[in-house]
């Protein structure tokens, strides 16, 4: 009776949520960032904002495809 101490492996689908994640809370950094810019200085947000913002829509896709790929019945 061998009793293993390891932690059980990770699938791939475990990583495409913590993705999901990483790049929906990028996101919402950038839409936080567009709107303090004009708050804290005369200068307008960079484009660059605009496009890490265009993250979040992404992260939220790539969940819901995590959500329906985890979700599926076994066979």
């Amino acid at each position: 009776m061998t009793n293993s101490s390891q932690p059980p492996a990770r699938r791939s689908s475990d990583r495409l949520l913590q993705v999901a994640v990483a790049l929906f809370g990028i996101g919402i950094l950038a839409v936080v960032a567009i709107f303090v810019t004009p708050i804290v200085s005369d200068s307008e947000p960079g484009l660059w904002l605009y496009l890490l913002a265009m993250l979040a829509p992404v992260g939220f896709l790539l969940a819901i495809v995590f959500a329906l790929w985890s979700g599926r019945r076994a066979r």
